[in-house]
């Protein structure tokens, strides 16, 4: 449904697909093999502090932090500064475990996105975090347009996405969210691996 929908408008436009999980990876290769373009993946990472429900910051599999906007800078200031060591022990640690995932080097290249007109696809957003972290990962990068397309997310992401997107495809939007694996009939993912394959041999797919 998403690939339909865009490829009306993109399909000869010069594009990329960035996707932010493995299970928009899948998602995106439909898009991808649509519209003949390039498909990558941009991995990021929660950080909590101890005893906090919410989130206080996604970090990028290239190690820049994005802070979460409910928090004031007063209150930032604060948190960051009394748990310094602890943030930065568990960035080394997110970076780590996301380098061992996707191997030396990583996926993502900017010359990939570089011009280009950007379709940042999730499987479904709960939050809209790992997006908010992709839009400022991006902001180093010259791009033409940013579209943000996923079937499903949060009334809270709904709204990151009119904030940082160019356009938005979203098909549903669901006031109290479950886990993402929830909405689909069939929720399991491929194997890892499997899924780097299919990037890698995404040009292959082109239909």
């Amino acid at each position: 449904m998403l690939a339909n929908e865009l490829e009306q408008k993109y399909r000869y436009e010069d594009c990329a697909v960035l996707a932010l999980s493995d299970g928009a990876v899948v998602v995106g290769a439909q898009i991808a093999q649509r519209l003949h373009c390039v498909l990558t993946m941009l991995l990021t990472s929660s950080i909590r502090l101890p005893n906090e429900y919410n989130i206080l910051a996604e970090i990028n599999q290239k190690g820049a932090m994005t802070y979460n906007d409910m928090f004031s800078a007063g209150e930032l200031e604060e948190l960051t500064t009394e748990y310094f060591h602890y943030i930065e022990e568990q960035k080394m640690e997110r970076i780590f475990e996301m380098n061992k995932v996707l191997g030396a080097g990583g996926l993502i290249k900017d010359e990939l996105l570089r011009n280009r007109t950007i379709i940042l696809v999730s499987d479904g957003l709960n939050n809209g975090m790992s997006l908010q972290a992709a839009a400022d990962y991006l902001k180093t990068v010259r791009t033409k347009r940013l579209v943000i397309a996923t079937p499903f997310a949060s009334v809270t992401a709904v709204d990151k996405m009119h904030i940082m997107g160019d356009e938005i495809i979203c098909f549903n939007v669901i006031e109290d969210i479950i886990s993402i694996d929830h909405y689909y009939d069939d929720p399991a993912l491929p194997s890892h691996d499997k899924v780097i394959d299919i990037i890698e041999d995404i040009i292959l797919q082109w239909k």
